[in-house]
């Protein structure tokens, strides 16, 4: 038995596929089939196009019929980060290297003096930082072998380094980060002169500070900027399992006859209700979580104005109501006591308002030749993930779904699980039952969204990390070249508070300007992320004050 909707050119009940032939051109083939439907249909707002199988999985949403993403951005996002902590590591290099010149002036001094150039310097300090860059890389190569298989289980991937395919491209980022790292002392140290070196008259400019609280600023603005983002990033997961989404996924387990063609799912249903755990059993066609059942082509008198409007549709059997706890607020369910067929639908409130029907149970919509009547009106509730916002929907009567829900009496699951498998093999042998808590399949649909926030506390961790043994080496440094100043003024009286206080107060001045940097910064990008999400979090204050007094706190705590 055909399904009346498979064949239906409104409808989006299949997915299709096309092999084209070698050699075509598939711009030239979108143009081909972009008004196709307008042939087979009265059609003002769709058109068709064909996109490459092997995008698919990393560019994979669209919007308007125009491309908006998909996991490529999650790749994007992590190479970004990526970028960022080398860009850190590199700042600890320049600020290192420039705080130490004085011990490396005589030897520059004494270079130029019996006659070498400026751009033997240059090379000579460069090659020292791309050397550095060298034994980093190969330290790092150890590391990731060791990591790989933790960051697997993280990521939920199963990743393998071959060094030998990667060659090119670890070349190419130890010539630029040992350049990087090593540009502005080269040339710094470099410029010295030999005669005001070698008598001792050298001072240090004010820009050297200058440069290196800018770089230091630069340096905390990123990390405070990541410690933005796992927060709202953390909040925002947890705000996805906390919703009130319209319908009670607790205790419903959800399974699927994979039998192939159509099959009635009367004899499953009835073993099912009587096992003593159920509380009650219902059937629908498609996964109820994809939320990407839709319909057109409905229209209506009773409104302001008929309209070509794409509907979520989803198709349920009896008692999918019922069991998924949906909150009617007009009319009824679906019932077989009614003798219901495809002709009864459902309305959700949001598609009363959007069809501005005054009294919407008993009113017939859809053409004169087949027109549908609605016989009851649900409450709004979350169709699909919080990617999606509630839209108005038609929902359908389906009785031959192949996807079962069954709401179980909390306590006893394990047991009543064991009759459900025992009924499902008595009326479908040749199949394994394969079944999954509703609650854990809805927590599944954003995982991505976690495993984006595992992966960004151990980023941010160690961007924060890195950032504080830059901090630690200027703070060490500035400490040892202070030594006779802290000596005299401990004489004179200075208390251990006090010193500290003289330590820190410059740093902490940095600090603050990376936290004013930062928050702009931070509260624009993460909004961006946001946007992701139909449904979001409110931005807090405390997410930035949080992000802030956490980057002070390690600031005087290394220091």
């Amino acid at each position: 038995e055909s399904i009346e909707w498979a064949d239906d050119w409104k409808g989006g009940y299949a997915y299709t596929y096309v092999v084209l032939k070698q050699h075509t051109n598939p711009d030239d083939f979108n143009k081909k089939i972009a008004n196709y439907l307008d042939t087979r249909l009265d059609n003002n707002r769709t058109a068709l196009f064909a996109q490459q199988y092997s995008k698919n999985y990393l560019y994979g949403e669209y919007e308007g019929g125009m491309l908006t993403g998909g996991r490529i951005e999650n790749v994007r996002l992590f190479t970004f980060i990526a970028i960022f902590i080398l860009a850190i590591a590199c700042i600890n290099f320049m600020n290192l290297s420039t705080a130490q010149a004085s011990k490396k002036m005589k030897e520059v001094g004494v270079k130029k003096a019996i006659g070498a150039n400026r751009s033997a310097l240059v090379f000579q300090f460069l090659s020292e930082s791309v050397l550095m860059a060298i034994i980093s890389m190969a330290i790092s190569i150890g590391l990731v072998f060791l990591m790989l298989p933790q960051f697997n289980i993280i990521t939920g991937k199963t990743l393998q380094f071959e060094l030998q395919e990667y060659i090119g491209t670890i070349s190419l980022i130890i010539i630029f980060t040992g350049i990087l790292a090593g540009s502005y002392p080269a040339f710094y140290l470099s410029g010295f002169k030999p005669v005001a070196v070698l008598k001792g008259k050298l001072t240090n400019h004010g820009g050297e500070a200058w440069i290196r609280k800018g770089l230091v600023v630069v340096q905390f603005s990123l990390s405070i900027i990541f410690i933005i983002g796992v927060i709202v990033i953390n909040e925002q997961i947890e705000f996805t399992q906390s919703k009130e989404l319209g319908y009670d996924r607790t205790d419903v387990i959800t399974f699927r006859d994979q039998r192939i063609g159509y099959n009635d799912p009367k004899p499953l249903i009835n073993e099912l209700t009587k096992i003593s755990g159920v509380i009650s059993v219902a059937n629908a066609a498609g996964d109820f979580l994809s939320g990407d059942d839709t319909n057109t082509g409905f229209s209506w008198q009773e409104g302001d104005e008929d309209d070509n409007h794409l509907f979520m549709a989803p198709k349920v059997g009896y008692n999918f109501i019922e069991t998924m706890g949906l909150e009617m607020v007009a009319g009824r369910a679906f019932s077989p006591e009614f003798n219901d067929d495809m002709n009864k639908i459902i309305l959700n409130e949001s598609a009363v308002t959007f069809m501005g029907l005054k009294n919407p149970v008993g009113t017939k919509i859809g053409d004169d030749s087949e027109p549908k009547e609605i016989i009851g009106v649900v409450a709004d509730f979350q169709y699909g993930s919080l990617h999606q916002k509630i839209e108005p929907m038609i929902m359908q009567l389906q009785k031959r779904g192949k996807q079962f829900l069954v709401k179980l009496q909390p306590g006893a699951e394990v047991e009543t699980l064991q009759q459900i498998e025992k009924a499902f093999k008595t009326i479908i042998t040749k199949h394994h039952f394969e079944a999954s808590f509703l609650q854990d399949d809805y927590t599944s649909l954003y995982d991505a969204e976690n495993r984006v926030a595992n992966l960004s506390n151990y980023m941010a961790g160690i961007a924060i990390i890195i950032s504080c043994l830059g901090l630690f080496g200027l703070a060490a440094f500035t400490a040892e070249r202070r030594t006779k100043e802290i000596g005299i003024r401990k004489i004179l009286g200075a208390s251990q508070l006090g010193i500290i206080r003289l330590l820190t107060q410059t740093f902490t001045k940095t600090v603050l300007m990376a936290i004013l940097i930062a928050m702009p910064i931070g509260y624009f990008l993460v909004t961006d992320w946001l946007q992701n999400f139909a449904y979001t979090i409110a931005l807090e204050w405390w997410f930035f004050v949080v992000a802030g007094a956490s980057a002070l706190l390690v600031t005087w705590f290394t220091i």
